[in-house]
């Protein structure tokens, strides 16, 4: 299939502010890209790029006072396959991890490991490790945050979401998470879009999404603990620890968010015989 993409973000400052962006896709869609992925910064900036120590594609750039139009539209080719779940996996003993792998077993800003190793050994002790640990997991997640959009809050901490028992698609991906590292499963965040495809069409405004992926049987696999069920079209753009490594945009200073709107959208069923672009693009 084919998917339409893009966002129009605009920021209002009173002063120049630095800002780095996180709003490209993930270098491992660039060749699936059927149009370019273009930052488009109304009026024009010098931008600089980088890679971070994830490989996530990374954008700075120095606001200047006044307002600073962000956006891109483009469209990309996807699989129309769903979320392909770990089910039957086991995982590896801790010993045996790489130690690229072992990093996400640590505890991190958003996810405080110290504070819900009890609750997760009380919770998941007595299951077979991996699959039957993980599935519990999102289970679990999954029916203990209530999700609404104004239940979001950017400091929030997995074991604040464990208490408060709502949040927002982050809120979620934290807390199981850290639960997963808590059981020894490797756990790392993600961000990117994901469009109502193959599901009854969510009212609300289109957003970012965040979900997670797991480390089993030599391989790191997809999982969702807010929807809690395989999903199509997923557009990966970031990957960290936790949604400090994979903020879509972090300030230096004051920058008053005054425009935020996301496009995610079906548009064909056929990839096109040769894509147009097989690179990231700023303009």
């Amino acid at each position: 299939m084919i998917i339409r993409a893009g966002y129009s973000i605009s920021f209002a400052c009173t002063a120049f502010t630095p800002l780095l962006l996180l709003l490209h896709i993930r270098p491992e869609r660039v060749g699936d890209l059927a149009t370019p992925d273009t930052l488009n910064v109304s009026p024009y900036l010098p931008v600089h790029t980088f890679y971070d120590r994830f490989n996530n594609f990374c954008t700075r750039l120095l606001l200047p006072p006044g307002r600073t139009n962000l956006s891109a539209d483009f469209t990309i080719y996807d699989s129309g396959i769903e979320d392909q779940l770990p089910i039957g996996l086991r995982q590896h003993p801790v010993e045996d991890l790489s130690d690229d792998v072992l990093t996400y077993l640590l505890g991190s800003r958003y996810c405080d490991t110290q504070r819900l190793m009890t609750v997760a050994w009380d919770l998941f002790g007595y299951l077979e490790p991996g699959w039957p640990r993980l599935e519990a997991i999102l289970n679990f997640t999954h029916e203990r945050i209530q999700f609404g959009y104004g239940f979001a809050r950017n400091d929030r901490t997995a074991f604040e979401a464990y208490e408060e028992r709502v949040g927002v698609c982050r809120d979620f991906a934290h807390l199981a998470i850290t639960l997963c590292r808590c059981m020894n499963i490797p756990a790392r965040y993600c961000t990117g879009y994901l469009g109502d495809i193959g599901v009854p069409l969510d009212p609300n405004p289109m957003d970012f999404s965040a979900w997670f992926e797991v480390y089993l049987e030599g391989r790191w696999h997809t999982v969702d603990a807010r929807h809690n069920r395989p999903r199509i079209g997923r557009i990966l753009m970031a990957r960290g620890m936790d949604a400090t490594d994979a903020a879509i945009s972090t300030a230096f200073g004051f920058a008053q968010l005054v425009e935020f709107q996301v496009t995610t959208e079906e548009v064909g069923d056929q990839r096109p015989l040769q894509s147009a672009v097989n690179a990231v693009s700023t303009a």
